[in-house]
């Protein structure tokens, strides 16, 4: 069984020397937002800033529980235990990690940012994955300024994140050494707000497919000959960025055959 946590400590410290280093769709057609986008970032798994030094929770060595069937959805009816990882990284973390407050409640897992640019992973690390379909209900219950990404082929060789900010747009990333953007775009099938939407990511050979709220995105499938991640876990990630306080309900996480 392979995790990606231990990735995040080696991508945080080598972004930290390159940062020290380095210069100061209706339909799903790519959207223009309100005001002039920034330039996309290329270290961070949310359209702001790259993470800084990550702090991850649940390191205590017990051994994972035996894993449930390979495809299942979970419901969070109750804490699903040490199949599933916690990590939080993010510029914030080093001041902030321990102000993060989740609980699991009604069926649902709470999750709350209550500072700037906090990045909150939950992975199953039970099982690995080549190609996989995952799919994710989550109520916005904060502000609307959020991020709310996807991940599949977790592994000690990286991973990759489809991540879908409030405003709708998206960013794809395959991170290695650090966050590679692929290709980015923007969506209207979003439902911004206090809104509840579904994500839909699909890996499967060297395609990548996303989806929000069924409808497919313009540029999905989109075709990664570059990286090549063959398998690993999968998981998600709420992050706040520079409005909070950020509150998500996550309904259900399904892990499906493509």
């Amino acid at each position: 069984m392979k995790t990606f946590r231990p990735l995040f400590f080696a991508i945080s410290f080598i972004l930290i020397v390159g940062l020290a280093c380095s210069p100061g769709g209706g339909g799903d057609t790519p959207a223009q937002p309100t005001q002039p986008p920034q330039q996309p970032p290329t270290q961070a798994p949310a359209p702001t800033q790259p993470p800084a030094q990550p702090q991850a929770t649940n390191t205590e060595a017990s051994a994972p529980e035996p894993p449930q069937s390979e495809f299942f959805t979970e419901e969070f009816d109750s804490d699903p235990g040490s199949n599933w990882v916690t990590d939080i990284i993010g510029p914030g973390a080093d001041a902030h990690a321990d102000s993060v407050v989740t609980n699991f409640d009604n069926s649902r897992f709470r999750i709350e940012l209550p500072e700037d640019n906090l990045y909150f992973y939950y992975t199953y690390v039970a099982q690995d994955y080549e190609d996989v379909r995952i799919d994710l209900r989550a109520d916005n219950r904060g502000v609307n300024s959020n991020n709310v990404s996807l991940t599949c082929r977790g592994s000690k060789d990286g991973w990759y994140e489809w991540s879908v900010g409030s405003d709708g747009l998206w960013y794809l990333y395959a991170v290695t050494d650090k966050f590679n953007l692929i290709t980015n775009g923007g969506t209207n099938s979003l439902k911004q707000g206090k809104e509840v939407n579904e994500y839909t990511m699909i890996c499967e050979g060297r395609k990548i497919s996303m989806f929000v709220n069924g409808v497919e995105l313009k540029l999905s499938p989109v075709t990664e000959n570059k990286y090549g991640l063959r398998d690993g876990n999968v998981g998600f990630n709420i992050s706040s960025l520079d409005v909070t306080p950020v509150i998500v309900e996550v309904d259900w996480f399904k892990i499906s055959e493509p």
